[in-house]
This record gives C-alpha cells, structure tokens and sequence, in this order.
C-alpha cells in the first residue's frame, strides 16, 4: 500500500481508530428482543457521536457483542449490520471501517455495500482456541474483494487472532513477514490476548523492525497510560474498551475519556 493511499484515507499519520460496538444482533444469544433494532441504531449513534465530537480520527463497525463468535456470520448478521450502518451514513463524518466477527467474507461484503474505506479481519493462519480449531483461506477473501470490485479498500490483517493460539512453530514477526509478502497485506495488527488487554510492546515493537514498509498497528488495549508509548512505534491503533465507561467493553463510549486519549495521542504524534 503506497503512503498516500493510507494518508487519502486517514487523513493523518498514526491513525486512532475507535471502535462502534454493536449490541447483540438478531439470532444471536444475548439479542435485546425488546429493544429491537431501533435499540441498536440508537446505541450506535450516540457512541458514533461521541466519538466524533471527541476528535477521534476513524471509526471501525463491530459485532463485538455477538457471543460466542462464530466463523460464519448468518445473513441476519450481515443484513442488520448493513441496514445500520446504513441508516447512520448521514452523520458519519469521519473515515469508517468494518469488521464482522469473524468473517472476511461477510466483512468484505458489509463495507462494499455501505461505503466503508478500510476492513479489519482474521485473513490468514490456523487457530486452536475458544472457537474450536479456526482455519482461514486469504485467497478466496481477496478474489471475492475483486469480484465485488472492491479494490480500494484498506485490508487490515490482524495476525495473532483473540481467543485463540496460532498453531505453528514460527514467531509472530516471521508471520508478519510472510503475511505481507504471500497475503497482500496493507497493515498489520496485534493484539492482545482478549478484547481490551495490552499489546505486548516488545511484541510490537518487534513486528514493526521485522516489516518496517508496512504499517503496524496496535490493535487491543491501548488507553490513556500507554498511548504515548504505543505511538512511538506503532504507525496507527484501534481503540474501544477504554473509551468506554468504566473501561467496560460493552458500556456506552464517554466523550471526555475520548478527549482525553485524543489530547494525549495529538501531543505525542506532534513530538515524533
């Protein structure tokens, strides 16, 4: 990926990228009945708008409350996700992403159809963990990009999954390598062990000397105490858990932790 692709899209160097959790989605186990969709759309937009208003660079979509995840996400998934993020294009004002869990097919297919610039998912490797034995096909995700022509979009290719352990014998930085090399992709993500635990920064750090033309991003935990740290190498980060209140991943997104962590991100990305 050329720097000016990455930069036409973000619009700044080392990206902060907020998460808009969806509550559970229809067909899924803890689906609020009562609050319906319309319960989802509103809870979105208010986080969307926080985000925003706490000058949070990017946004990324996801089913993050659709426990226990699944390898294939149901048409009712895709339908609703796509319906949502649809109703909301009006007031997104920033790049957005998407991410289903844990899907690339379904992930792809939701950001071509709502006008998404950039997608984050599991695209390459096998995993043993909490969803039983995970095994992914890069090539049939990427050939569906092109057959929906859907080119232009952003690939981040989060590389040691949640939940889960590659089964292998290399090091993460020998996947990386590999990863870019054999699976195209624009940008890698690591993460940490579970949704809002800490990158292991010299895991991170690491990567980024092993791929140092590809951008690296810290993909779970990153909040108000180690921002500073985590930007000094990382080329970009997703954030959630800890724009939330409390630091509770399925609570609402407070604008002032948003500010906070922006204030904190834009002194740091202007010392580097």
């Amino acid at each position: 990926m050329e720097e000016e692709i990455f930069k036409s899209v973000f619009k700044t160097s080392k990206p902060m990228i907020g998460m808009v959790h969806f509550k559970a989605l229809p067909g899924s186990p803890l689906y609020d009945k009562e609050a319906g969709i319309n319960g989802i759309l509103k809870s979105l937009e208010k986080d969307l708008i926080a985000l925003q208003e706490g000058g949070i660079d990017a946004v990324m979509f996801g089913n993050e409350n659709d426990r226990p995840y699944q390898l294939k996400a149901s048409p009712a998934t895709v339908a609703t996700m796509s319906y949502v993020i649809g109703k909301l294009s009006s007031i997104i004002e920033i790049p957005f992403g998407v991410d289903v869990l844990w899907d690339p097919i379904s992930t792809l297919a939701v950001a071509k159809a709502t006008g998404a610039s950039f997608v984050r998912e599991i695209f390459t490797g096998v995993f043993g963990g909490d969803l039983g034995l995970w095994n992914t096909d890069c090539g049939e995700a990427l050939r569906f990009r092109r057959a929906i022509d859907a080119d232009d979009l952003i690939l981040l290719f989060n590389i040691n999954a949640e939940f889960s352990t590659y089964i292998g014998t290399r090091s993460i930085e020998e996947t990386a390598k590999s990863v870019v090399f054999s699976s195209l992709a624009d940008v890698i993500c690591v993460s940490g062990g579970i949704t809002g635990e800490e990158v292991n920064l010299s895991i991170l750090k690491k990567v980024k000397e092993t791929i140092p033309g590809t951008k690296v991003f810290a993909n779970t935990g990153v909040n108000i105490n180690n921002v500073e740290q985590i930007l000094r190498i990382a080329d970009g980060v997703v954030v959630g858990t800890s724009l939330k209140r409390d630091g509770i991943t399925w609570n609402e997104v407070e604008k002032d932790r948003v500010i906070n962590l922006m204030q904190k991100a834009n002194k740091t990305r202007g010392s580097i």
